[in-house]
């Protein structure tokens, strides 16, 4: 029964980590992406850009990662998504503001 619950290509029982310093491998099992998007998460949570400010643009991020724009467009979305960010058209993505129950600053009653 042990062998039915080995997990098959593709889905991990625990998510990999990303350091903000991480560069994306292509040989990696996670997609290059996720890959992407844990990288940006950590560089989020260590105070590379301040809320309200832009991160880099999606030119920037594909020459400092080698990656494609769609797949930099996808990474983007998931932070859009998750709340992490928000994009003005024509303007660029911008940090969102932390939550208070995401920032660790919230009530303690």
């Amino acid at each position: 029964m042990a062998e039915c619950a080995r997990m098959r290509p593709g889905r991990y029982r625990f998510p990999m980590t990303f350091g903000p310093d991480d560069q994306v491998e292509r040989d990696a099992p996670e997609p290059p992406y996720q890959q992407l998007v844990g990288i940006l998460r950590a560089r989020l949570a260590r105070g590379d850009w301040k809320p309200r400010r832009p991160i880099p643009s999606e030119s920037a991020l594909c020459d400092a990662y080698g990656l494609s724009r769609p797949t930099v467009r996808r990474a983007v979305a998931e932070l859009v998504s998750a709340g992490l960010v928000f994009t003005v058209p024509q303007r660029g993505t911008y940090v969102a503001e932390p939550t208070r129950e995401g920032d660790g600053q919230g009530a303690s009653s």
